[in-house]
């Protein structure tokens, strides 16, 4: 059983303030660290943020470039294209031509018999 020391004892006071002092400081280390551990996680998200927001910006320009047709890949193909296109045999007027012989040959034998 223990027993309170009276109010009237400066040592017991003291005691007591002490022991209220060392709970305190206790109380504020842990907060401190807490607060410490909180800190440091917001700077680690932070960088984080930051890096996807930089790789996200990448991406964007990326996809800008491929809407736009400006990548070195698109260009190079539709200079392709372009080459294919111009030196493609004009097969629709060729079959337009060997119809047109074709009907005027038939009216001449037509003509001839």
């Amino acid at each position: 059983m223990t027993t309170q020391p009276s109010p009237s004892d400066p040592a017991a006071v003291a005691l007591e303030l002490e022991r209220i002092r060392r709970t305190i400081e206790v109380g504020f280390t842990r907060t401190d660290g807490a607060l410490a551990l909180l800190v440091q996680r917001h700077d680690q998200t932070d960088e984080a943020l930051k890096e996807h927001s930089r790789r996200l910006d990448d991406h964007e320009a990326r996809l800008d470039v491929l809407e736009r047709g400006e990548n070195e890949r698109q260009v190079r193909d539709r200079t392709r294209l372009d080459v294919l296109e111009r030196s493609r045999w004009p097969l629709p007027s060729v079959a337009a031509l060997v119809g047109l012989c074709a009907l005027l040959l038939s009216l001449y034998e037509f003509a001839q018999k």
